[in-house]
């Protein structure tokens, strides 16, 4: 760390994002002092810590949205921005594959990333447990795939954890939904577009489901919290209902159903595995914040 000497003899430094500070005798402090609150020096490093902060967050939301949305990501763009800490701990560690001809990942020459340069192209380590390269002339674009997508998911989250991989951004380790087979008697369900599974969820206030929502990372819209995806090159936006009446008010959440890029709702026999997946998270992780009587608390 470079420690920059300010008023009465303290010294500040960054480690990470948080401001260090060390007194006259070379001791480092357990916080900063109040009286060095508004020190040019110390504002400086505060103002500079937030905005790494932002930046980190900034850096794994884009490798989320590359992830969810199925999006195939240049090889020379990973190698630009690999030098960066920020990136590169949103990107270290995860699987990555090159795209095939029709678009898709071709998982056989899958593995987990740990470098990107602008000539050697991408060094991954593949699903043997061998370093190898991705030759860049070969290979100019990759897919982060959705974990849903993978196959042996299971084994490959063993393989991960005798690797001792820690992802920044959730892949190997996010949760995953798979949309069930239609029961064979049940009419109609072939056309069916809703899902419920999380409906009624009951909270105090609507603001508080909305804002829960959000600080989340959804968009809340004409009372549902959306989600945008992009699976198979196709616009589809899962929504699930949290209400829209007045913000203070109690409010019941209602079904899930997803919908294409001009807006007409999906039957549920449509819906591909990332958009199923990710939605039904959106939901559910909404749904948890929901006001639990004791009785549904006794039944568990």
């Amino acid at each position: 760390m470079g420690w920059i000497e300010t008023s009465g003899g303290y010294a500040v430094a960054l480690d990470g994002t948080r401001v260090l500070c060390r007194n006259a005798a070379g001791r480092t402090l357990k916080q900063v002092p109040s009286k060095l609150k508004d020190d040019a020096e110390v504002v400086r490093l505060r103002q500079l810590a937030e905005w790494l902060e932002r930046h980190e967050r900034e850096c794994r939301e884009q490798v989320d949205t590359w992830l969810v949305r199925s999006l195939p990501v240049p090889v020379a763009l990973l190698a630009r921005v690999w030098p960066d800490a920020a990136w590169q701990s949103a990107l270290r560690d995860l699987v990555v594959a090159p795209v095939a001809g029709d678009g898709s990942a071709d998982s056989a020459r899958a593995g987990f990333l740990r470098d990107a340069d602008p000539v050697r192209g991408l060094g991954i380590v593949d699903l043997d447990g061998d370093s190898v390269r991705l030759d860049p002339a070969a290979v100019e674009t990759v897919l982060i795939p959705h974990p849903v997508l993978l196959e042996d998911l299971g084994e490959l989250r063993e393989f991960a954890a005798e690797l001792g991989v820690e992802q920044g951004a959730e892949q190997l380790f996010r949760e995953v939904w798979r949309r069930p087979a239609p029961a064979a008697d049940a009419p109609g369900s072939a056309a069916a577009q809703d899902w419920r599974a999380y409906a009624n969820g009951k909270f105090a206030q609507l603001r508080h489901a909305t804002t829960r929502a959000v600080s989340l990372g959804y968009r809340v819209r004409g009372g549902y919290a959306v989600c945008p995806l992009v699976e198979e090159g196709r616009q589809v936006e899962a929504a699930y209902w949290v209400g829209d009446d007045y913000p203070d008010g109690e409010t019941l959440t209602g079904s899930l159903e997803w919908r294409d890029g001009a807006g007409r709702r999906l039957p549920l026999a449509e819906v591909g595995p990332v958009a199923w997946s990710e939605g039904e998270r959106m939901a559910a992780l909404v749904y948890a914040g929901r006001v639990v009587e004791n009785d549904e608390e006794g039944a568990r």
